[in-house]
């Protein structure tokens, strides 16, 4: 019998979690829209299933499979064109795609940024100084990484809107399919227009160098361009912004914690591993399919079956990490999965770090009376089973012993 997934799980996924554990480290999970998907939940199988190369990624395949269970439910072909980058790939193109993207995505690169980011962020606070009150994700977590990506992918800083709008449609829950059409066109559009320009018209960003890169003489595609640039925009800063978001609300919630860092700046590192395993900006993985029945713990999957990794779920299994519900900088939180695992393990973790440390240290440093909004609503997030975010998470500012 499969589990469901209700629309309280946007809320509070780790209580669904907790619950299946109970039962068992792979459950068969029956969507929102209707079918039933598998979900990995314990850290053991997790790991395991990131690398099994029987779980595959490539999206026809994917797009095959899921047609066979809802019939008339294949993807749009520009839906797939635009995310037939390298997450959604296999070796050895995979590999390819990967290999080409790490010529230019460097760390020599992502290092020079830091002063960069440091400015960005004390901007951005700046502007909130004489504020009593503010929305800290849509006034500082938002606007800092998506203005990094921009500038580092060479794109106006003013169409970010544009695209925080286009990339909510893209990764939301099931439903709200001519919305999704309608920001598929869009993006694929905007980007094509972008692509061709750096292509014809290099500049020193990113996506000219990712236009320009070869390989032996591969290079890649227009329509690869396209594609890398929307994940690169997405996984750049979408993910960003809720590690930023999820993390300043999990410091707000555990006081104690921010006043340790506030102390001692020194543990903001460590601060962000956790913040990453605690309440990671994705929940469950991109899906992946099986092409051979596979045996995760006890339970055997047939082939033909679409499978989720609860990367959430996994940085909360006990087994691996103890007390795993309490927000604890200073535990052993190595070999959390916030970023995956294996050949997929995100490419721009370095980027992310980096900008969540610089955000913590410059935002507890200038508002030493941060604290939670205590007129706001309760929190909503995200409906959305891949990315975990906050709508909004309004704060005050100041203390009103303590001004910054």
């Amino acid at each position: 019998m499969a589990e469901t997934l209700g629309a309280d799980f946007f809320a509070d996924p780790q209580s669904y979690y907790r619950r299946w554990r109970a039962r068992g480290p792979v459950h068969r999970v029956r969507f929102p829209d209707g079918t039933d998907r598998w979900v990995v939940i314990g850290y053991p199988e997790a790991r395991v299933a990131l690398v099994d190369s029987r779980l595959r990624k490539d999206i026809f395949g994917l797009d095959a499979v899921v047609g066979a269970k809802r019939p008339g439910a294949r993807s749009d072909p520009r839906t797939l064109a635009l995310l037939s980058h390298m997450l959604n790939s296999d070796p050895p193109e995979h590999t390819r795609l990967r290999r080409l993207v790490t010529k230019a995505f460097t760390a020599r690169r992502i290092a020079q940024l830091r002063p960069r980011i440091e400015r960005i962020a004390d901007d951005l606070l700046d502007d909130l100084r004489e504020r009593e009150r503010a929305d800290l994700l849509t006034e500082f977590a938002v606007p800092l990484p998506i203005t990094v990506i921009c500038e580092m992918l060479g794109v106006a800083v003013t169409d970010r809107d544009s695209f925080r709008r286009w990339t909510t449609d893209l990764v939301g829950v099931v439903g709200r399919e001519e919305q999704r059409r309608e920001s598929t066109v869009a993006m694929t559009s905007f980007l094509g227009d972008l692509v061709r320009d750096k292509i014809t018209h290099p500049e020193d960003d990113l996506l000219s160098a990712l236009a320009h890169t070869t390989d032996d003489g591969d290079r890649l595609t227009p329509a690869e361009l396209v594609s890398m640039s929307f994940l690169l925009l997405v996984a750049g800063y979408e993910t960003t912004v809720n590690l930023i978001g999820n993390g300043a609300s999990a410091l707000l919630r555990n006081p104690e914690r921010m006043a340790e860092l506030r102390a001692d700046p020194t543990l903001v590192p460590a601060a962000v591993e956790e913040f990453l395993r605690f309440d990671g900006p994705i929940d469950l993985s991109m899906a992946r399919y099986t092409a051979a029945p596979i045996t995760l713990g006890d339970t055997e999957i047939p082939a033909g079956e679409v499978v989720y990794i609860a990367l959430a779920a996994a940085n909360h299994d006990p087994s691996r990490f103890a007390h795993p519900d309490v927000l604890d900088p200073a535990a052993d939180r190595t070999g959390h999965l916030a970023f995956g695992h294996g050949i997929h393990f995100c490419l721009g973790a370095p980027l992310a770090r980096l900008e969540a440390a610089t955000a913590f240290t410059a935002l507890l440093r200038r508002f030493p009376g941060l604290r939670p909004d205590p007129d706001a609503a309760p929190p909503r997030w995200h409906e959305s089973t891949l990315i975990r975010g906050l709508v909004e998470l309004p704060v005050l500012l100041h203390d009103r012993h303590i001004r910054a």
